[in-house]
């Protein structure tokens, strides 16, 4: 089975976009963990929200103006802020499944953080991908094969 040149560079975007997303989480948390907040639930629980609410942010942006962006320009403007609720409940959900099968791994095999969090992405990043082509930013009805 070999996938439609269209999802190949989309999914190229998506890496990309994954990739700046996981550049502004890294930051905003430095920032918010080093200057804003103090002691531990500032600097672990409420930082680290803040900034993967900023990741997710960002990488809505990226998917709605430069990945899906042959789809996202037919919707109304007025979709922008349900299309955004719907993949911020999408990733936070898959965030969950992420951490998840990276316990389950660690766990099971005993495996170190970084190489369960890298296979856990896989899965979690596919599943995200799968949730922007074909819900989030589905073709509408009447569009061409290749959008």
């Amino acid at each position: 089975m070999t996938l439609p040149t269209s999802h190949i560079g989309k999914i190229s975007k998506f890496i990309a976009s994954n990739a700046l997303g996981t550049i502004v989480d890294t930051m905003v948390l430095w920032v918010f963990s080093h200057f804003i907040f103090e002691g531990y639930v500032g600097e672990y629980l409420v930082s680290p929200l803040i900034s993967f609410e900023c990741a997710v942010f960002t990488n809505f942006l990226c998917s709605w103006h430069f990945i899906w962006r042959d789809r996202s320009k037919h919707y109304l403007k007025s979709s922008f802020g349900r299309k955004y609720l719907v993949y911020n409940l999408s990733t936070s959900a898959t965030f969950i499944f992420k951490m998840f099968i990276l316990l389950l791994l660690e766990h099971f095999f005993g495996w170190n953080v970084v190489t369960c969090n890298l296979i856990a992405l896989c899965l979690s990043g596919s599943i995200n991908f799968a949730m922007g082509e074909w819900v989030i930013f589905r073709k509408a009805k009447g569009m061409k094969a290749n959008s």
